[in-house]
């Protein structure tokens, strides 16, 4: 960093949560415009601030709250998107003891997920990608509440949308969004049901993709995608103006909103920040859903899927105009506001929706009638949670900040009235991007947790290298200040995170042998004329080869097996241990093979015998005293000359 930055420092938030330490690192990252900010966002009030996290005595309370002793299980679990890692990560909270994690949009050597036949068919043409962006995970809804059916996220970087099932913690659909680039804002219909996943596409492309238009940005658009959340097949897609950011959804059922940081449709940094306003779009789910019903859409390239003209001057959408580059949009959990935050503008803009009818009856001259507030915050505010006590929280990326703010305080300090709608700003360390409260998404929200999810954590963890961890950060928010709690370092950007109580979420301990993911499996076994619960076999189909086998800890039910060098080769085991937390594995030494088949589970891996020779294969999750010795060969004859 420059001179000029260096004489910049400011307090960050040591050991005793409220003692002040010199730290020369955190302002001077910033440089002035940050420490200037948040003294001008103050200003623009009238508030002092709260900086820090109270006495070190309230802290201290705060983290005996957070602590789970031995033995006893978490109030919540916790999701949190994996980032590039293409995972799930599975917390209990307020412990953030990591249960697990769930391979989706990558490939993972431990459960065999990417490599199994069941993961492929489920991942589709999709799984010769081995990389994935996971960003927003969401749970189902019913009336408002999680459900705990299902969880959804999306995989930006190869424009995917997965479906995980809450009763096993395994993803059983995947979909390839059609005619779409990069799908980032994800979120779920509240009411009456999560009917719809709605996605967005980010980035503008030409329609269709094919060559045409590729130097001419005025034909690029972009779509608002509705995937059926029951059979995760495509409904609709909707063609919009500029781009689309991040996005939520009402709890009505009949709109969602989504930001666009790129209303003029440009391909340069300078071109994307030229307007001092771009926009929120607000979509009438009713509207378009006629639309379709009537005939009243188009089609692109080789898909079927519908395509709804929703740009500017369509019956289906109305564009609000907000400051300046917005990007997080989080609708209240009282159900009455979307509040979008304006990233390169210190405000949000808080759009009421109890007047959106008006709107799409164009009841108004100016769209911006619906806007109740636009509550100035401080620098590079990104996304906002909710306390269900009329609260808002909303992180500030340059001033690395958390700003608890009052909702309606707000909203009369924009009719005019003095009052002042900041309560508090506490120091995060650093740079954050979404926050989380528990419940918050969803009209339960109970104000006990918020978690933010930094970008940066210099100083904060032992050193490994110049690839640093992220940090997120526990707070609590149960009382009337803001306390930090905890450091969670965390790797490679978990972008987002939902929360939801624990008896929200019904899980197997123990397969049901009729479950759909391996169904295609037993019916491939049942066309060979076998039972994979009794048999145990060689099927042979020219240079095709289907061994059959179950596993009974500490046995496999075939001790070798033989092929010929070349041979493809589908191995099908089935775990007929019936006791909870009894997996196997089955790994085929040198030649990339292994996964996991859990108690009553059927798994199965197709692979090629490309070498003659003997290759032992084990079982590589520990079940058994003589797990050791639960091993056998595959026996690989030379090819004929």
């Amino acid at each position: 960093m420059s001179d000029r930055n260096d004489e910049y420092k400011d307090k960050a938030t040591g050991a005793d949560d409220n003692q002040a330490i010199e730290n020369p690192g955190r302002r001077r990252f910033l440089g002035a415009t940050a420490t200037v900010g948040a003294l001008g966002a103050a200003g623009g009030t009238g508030t002092g601030l709260l900086l820090g996290s109270g006495s070190t005595a309230a802290a201290d309370d705060a983290g005996d709250a957070a602590h789970v002793p031995l033995g006893e299980l978490d109030e919540y679990y916790g999701f949190w998107s994996g980032g590039h890692s293409g995972e799930v990560r599975v917390f209990g909270v307020p412990s953030m003891r990591e249960l697990m994690r769930i391979p989706i949009f990558n490939h993972c050597s431990a459960s065999g997920w990417g490599m199994t036949n069941e993961s492929k068919r489920i991942m589709g043409d999709s799984y010769r990608f081995t990389n994935g962006d996971a960003h927003h995970p969401h749970v189902s809804y019913t009336d408002g509440s999680h459900d705990g059916r299902y969880l959804f996220i999306n995989d930006k970087s190869n424009t995917r949308v997965a479906r995980i099932r809450l009763d096993v913690f395994k993803v059983d659909k995947m979909v390839t969004v059609p005619n779409a680039q990069a799908i980032h804002g994800l979120r779920l219909q509240k009411a009456p049901r999560t009917g719809y996943v709605f996605a967005n596409a980010e980035y503008i492309i030409p329609h269709p993709n094919d060559g045409r238009d590729l130097d001419d940005p005025d034909n690029y658009w972009t779509l608002w995608n509705a995937i059926d959340g029951d059979t995760m097949e495509m409904k609709w897609q909707v063609l919009v103006d500029g781009n689309l950011d991040n996005m939520d959804a009402d709890y009505t059922g009949k709109y969602a909103a989504s930001t666009c940081y790129n209303s003029t449709k440009a391909v340069t940094l300078a071109g994307k920040m030229e307007p001092e306003r771009d926009w929120v779009v607000i979509f009438n789910i009713e509207r378009i859903e006629k639309a379709v019903e009537n005939g009243d859409y188009t089609t692109i390239g080789d898909s079927d899927v519908p395509v709804v003209d929703g740009r500017k001057g369509s019956a289906v959408t109305r564009y609000v105009p907000i400051p300046k580059n917005p990007h997080g949009l989080n609708t209240s959990t009282d159900g009455k506001y979307f509040i979008a935050a304006g990233k390169l503008s210190p405000t949000v803009s808080m759009i009421q929706i109890d007047k959106l009818d008006d709107l799409f009856d164009d009841k108004f001259e100016d769209e911006r009638e619906v806007i109740a507030a636009e509550p100035e915050l401080g620098l590079g505010p990104l996304h906002t949670s909710y306390d269900g006590r009329g609260n808002a929280y909303t992180t500030l990326f340059l001033d690395s900040q958390i700003v608890k703010w009052n909702m309606d305080k707000a909203v009369r300090h924009y009719n005019g009235e003095d009052v002042d709608y900041i309560i508090q700003k506490l120091d995060v360390h650093y740079q954050p991007g979404h926050n989380h409260a528990t419940l918050s998404e969803s009209k339960d929200a109970d104000g006990k947790w918020l978690f933010s999810l930094n970008k940066f954590s210099k100083d904060r963890f032992l050193p490994v290298g110049p690839l640093h961890p992220e940090n997120d950060q526990m707070i609590d928010i149960s009382g009337d200040e803001m306390k930090l709690v905890h450091d969670t370092p965390t790797f490679a950007e978990p972008h987002d995170a939902v929360i939801v109580r624990r008896d929200q979420i019904t899980t197997k301990q123990v397969w049901d042998r009729d479950d759909p993911i391996f169904a295609d499996t037993i019916a491939m076994a049942e066309a060979d004329g076998v039972d994979v619960e009794r048999d145990n076999t060689v099927i042979r189909d020219g240079d095709k080869v289907r061994v059959y086998m179950t596993s009974l800890a500490p046995n496999f039910g075939l001790s070798e097996f033989r092929v010929k060098q070349g041979d493809e080769v589908t191995v099908v085991v089935t775990n007929m241990d019936s006791i909870e937390d009894l997996t196997h594995g089955f790994c085929v030494i040198d030649h990339g093979v292994s996964m996991e088949i859990s108690p009553q589970q059927t798994s199965s891996i197709t692979f090629t015998a490309s070498k003659a020779g003997v290759y032992w294969y084990h079982c590589n999750w520990f079940c058994h005293a003589l797990h050791m010795e639960m091993a056998g060969r595959m026996l690989v004859e030379p090819k004929e000359a």
